[in-house]
């Protein structure tokens, strides 16, 4: 059997430290210490960049210096991705290419490495996303096998028709178990399959716990091999295939209702659209003050803005099946909110104070919605 495991690492820029602590310790640093035990497992791994600032900024520079030893011996390879984890789909062109730099960078700094492959946050496709990744320099993607518009075989690579990026699907079924657990019953068998797998990085630990020490277990086996996702696609020829619109969170029915981003974007859930309309507001407004005295403060909060949670948090969608939560917290979407808000609040030009009063409108009008909900449940 051939295992072929993609970690996603991430937690949000503007979030409590003590919540990255409980991450770091109870799921990264099991992660990274599994690996340095089994030097012959290999994972692909994305780490977002502004989790990687936080960490730093945390005191956790010992367990980066742990991942670059073992980037270094092979064992681990890390994505591109953008730096504050938004849905790129949904983000103007230049704020995707400003946040996919600002990942570059700190991957440099942080590992002196620069990677082949790309996550986009979430999973979420688009051709002009895809686009947007081959002209960057990447060579594939990772994503849900809900994404293929036609039948496939999940163990087989591809080539996007849209973009020429090569891509690799993972199996929905068994990343949504606790992984661990499914791929160890698998390997006892002596199976002869290529799995791919890909869940947050969380699940090892601080969403799930495995008292049994199934990961640890799984991973001094013999009995199967590791790769790569770039291992496994140098190896693989690709055949084309077409995309459609979806993150590793769609479903069918929400494809055919036209809504591909459901979770973060869903035309029939009016919180959604107010947060986009915030969300449009700060960036034509920050990019029109570009020649602001504090745009680098604006910038640096409407990037955290952006991220993906606040829209996630207002979903209102059950995902405890994948050892989630209710995607409802009036709290965790305030959060998002007074960082866009807070974004053009930064401007000193004075003639952004009209702007500023429009945006505090809407900002006001988000809260009110959020928290009428909350408490009528309507």
């Amino acid at each position: 059997m051939i295992w072929i495991n993609f970690l996603h690492l991430y937690q949000p820029g503007n979030i409590d430290g003590r919540l990255i602590k409980d991450a770091v310790e109870k799921s990264y640093e099991r992660i990274v210490a599994a690996l340095e035990k089994n030097p012959h497992i290999r994972f692909t791994l994305n780490i977002s960049g502004c989790l990687l600032l936080r960490m730093d900024e945390l005191g956790y520079s010992d367990l980066i210096r742990r991942i670059k030893t073992l980037i270094e011996k092979g064992q681990v390879e890390l994505t591109g991705s953008a730096s504050y984890h938004p849905i790129i789909p949904l983000i103007p062109k230049d704020e995707a290419i400003s946040q996919i730099k600002e990942n570059e960078q700190i991957l440099l700094k942080c590992f002196n490495y620069k990677p082949r492959g790309f996550f986009s946050p979430e999973m979420a496709y688009s051709p002009k996303t895809s686009k947007l990744i081959k002209a960057l320099g990447y060579e594939w993607l990772i994503l849900d096998e809900i994404s293929a518009a036609e039948p496939i075989n999940r163990t087989s690579a591809y080539e996007d028709r849209a973009s020429g990026l090569k891509v690799i699907f993972r199996s929905r079924s068994i990343s949504q178990t606790f992984v661990p657990e499914t791929i160890l019953a698998l390997a006892n068998k002596n199976s002869n399959e290529t799995i791919i797998t890909a869940t947050d990085g969380e699940l090892y630990g601080l969403r799930h716990i495995d008292p049994q020490g199934k990961l640890e277990s799984l991973l001094k086996l013999t009995t199967y091999k590791t790769k790569t996702i770039s291992e496994f696609l140098d190896t693989s020829s690709a055949g084309p295939v077409t995309l459609r619109e979806s993150t590793w969170e769609s479903d069918e029915d929400e494809l055919e209702n036209g809504l591909p981003f459901a979770l973060w974007y869903n035309k029939n859930n009016a919180i959604h659209k107010e947060l986009w309309k915030l969300t449009a507001l700060a960036c034509k407004t920050i990019k029109t003050f570009e020649k602001d005295k504090n745009y680098a403060w604006a910038k640096w909060h409407l990037a955290r803005g952006m991220a993906s949670c606040m829209f996630w948090w207002a979903s209102g969608k059950d995902l405890r099946h994948v050892f989630g939560p209710i995607c409802w917290s009036p709290d965790e979407i305030e959060r998002g909110t007074n960082d866009l808000i807070r974004s053009i609040r930064a401007l000193e030009s004075e003639e952004a104070k009209p702007i500023k009063l429009r945006a505090e409108k809407l900002h006001a009008k988000i809260r009110y919605a959020i928290w009428k909900k909350h408490w009528t449940n309507q």
